[in-house]
């Protein structure tokens, strides 16, 4: 099996219009998944409990006569974990603690109770950081199981203090996953629902006779995930819309080309969408890791799913130096960016768009996906440029105070009603006048 990358050179006078042209992605908006989540949530707004019922048993084929039934105990996500290999509950096990150390630290660095600070009239002005009460974690469950996907969600809000977790995943023809059932047991998860789609999205965002509504919806899903979520925005917090996935390696020609092959199978074996590209210096060593490709291609399981990724998002650039490698890294912005050199802090240093860095050729991108520590949840399509991976921050919020004493009334009013004179607002000005000396 071999298939043909599209290969660039950044002194080509056109590189500019073909890396735009290998980067543009649209986040669906296909008019008939709008319509059809639009109909979806409002059902479920307006009826509730049956609503997500009937659309469990259309879409799910669940036909359950409650929604006890699709509710999961306590009970049976502890036994889901004690069934599991010991090996296999060693691994889950080191994933969560190192998730959870992770956000633990970065809980400790972002300073979780706030701050104040008192000024020279003994005004106290400040700020108080509490976590939210109720967080909805949406875990995908069609094609494939990602108790990954539990780890990373459900961790970090425990971390900041969330009280109430509440998870919901599809389980079609009421098939569960054990694996998945067991991290939720492992991270802490209050509640499970085996719903999931839009009517899932609903039941968190307005709540239901028995699903709580929530504060914030996290977590990845299908383009009906995705658009119910961009719906429900402004009624509850969501993390992100998260694109298909993308890495983006920087090689100097120093790594073994079978790693960076793979490396770039990695993302492009999540779907037809996902991006793979490489940027090097060396032409000789991309010719290398595109044969590379051509022969392993064919012993991977979801080849075909690989070669369409490659095929038609894929991309291997030549350029004229590692600086320019790192420029170019900025402005692709990826969800992964693999640093595969000598020392390659120097390069990180660099870079000031990227979802998440692996630096050095051992730090493949799929220990961040399960094990290592740092968030998978992570911005993709150039988000990078404005947006966070996924944190305990994202499970915080954060109030100002403001403790005005007797002194400070006297200087801050009367600018609050010089400034409110002007902008018409007298009752506003009146305030502030009120607290001034006579």
């Amino acid at each position: 099996m071999s298939i043909q990358i599209r290969k660039f050179d950044s002194r080509h006078p056109d590189f500019k219009a073909q890396l735009a042209d290998v980067l543009a992605f649209e986040a669906s908006e296909d008019e008939a998944i709008d319509r059809g989540v639009m109909l979806i949530l409002d059902h479920v707004k307006r009826e509730g409990d049956a609503a997500v019922l009937e659309y469990t048993k259309q879409f799910d084929h669940v036909d359950a006569s409650n929604m006890a039934a699709l509710e999961i105990s306590q009970d049976e996500l502890q036994a889901a974990l004690n069934n599991l290999s010991p090996v296999r509950r060693a691994a889950l096990q080191t994933a969560a603690d190192r998730v959870r150390v992770y956000h633990e630290r970065q809980k400790a660095e972002i300073g979780s109770a706030g701050f104040s600070y008192t000024e020279a009239d003994g005004t106290i002005l400040g700020q108080k950081v509490t976590p939210l009460d109720r967080v909805g974690i949406y875990v995908p469950g069609g094609k494939a199981a990602y108790p990954s996907s539990v780890l990373m969600n459900a961790i970090p809000a425990k971390v900041a203090g969330v009280q109430e977790v509440i998870m919901v995943v599809p389980t079609p023809k009421g098939v569960k996953n054990e694996l998945v059932l067991a991290a939720a047991a492992m991270s802490g998860v209050d509640r499970v629902f085996t719903i999931g789609g839009a009517q899932a999205v609903g039941a968190l965002a307005y709540g239901t006779a028995t699903i709580p509504q929530v504060d914030k919806i996290v977590g990845p899903g299908n383009a009906y995930v995705a658009a119910a979520k961009r719906r429900v925005f402004g009624t509850v917090g969501i993390d992100m819309i998260a694109g298909p996935s993308e890495i983006l390696v920087i090689c100097d020609g120093s790594t073994d080309p079978d790693w960076i092959a793979m490396d770039l199978f990695s993302q492009a074996e999540h779907d037809e969408l996902a991006q793979s590209i490489l940027i090097c210096p060396d032409a000789a060593y991309i010719d290398a890791v595109v044969e590379s490709i051509n022969r392993q291609l064919a012993e991977m399981p979801r080849k075909d799913v690989i070669a369409t990724s490659l095929t038609n998002r894929g991309a291997m650039i030549k350029v004229r130096d590692m600086d320019e490698a790192c420029e170019i890294a900025n402005s692709i912005a990826a969800e992964h960016l693999e640093i595969s050199t000598e020392n390659p802090q120097q390069w990180a240093d660099k870079i000031r768009h990227a979802g998440a860095m692996f630096l050095g050729r051992f730090s493949s991108e799929s220990l961040g996906d399960y094990c290592a520590g740092p968030n998978h949840v992570l911005p993709t399509s150039r988000t990078a440029r404005f947006s966070s991976p996924l944190g305990v921050y994202d499970f915080q919020k954060r109030s100002s105070m403001l403790q005005v004493s007797e002194g400070g009334a006297q200087t801050l009013g009367k600018v609050a009603a010089e400034l409110a004179y002007g902008e018409g607002l007298q009752a506003h000005a009146r305030s502030a006048e009120y607290r001034l000396k006579k």
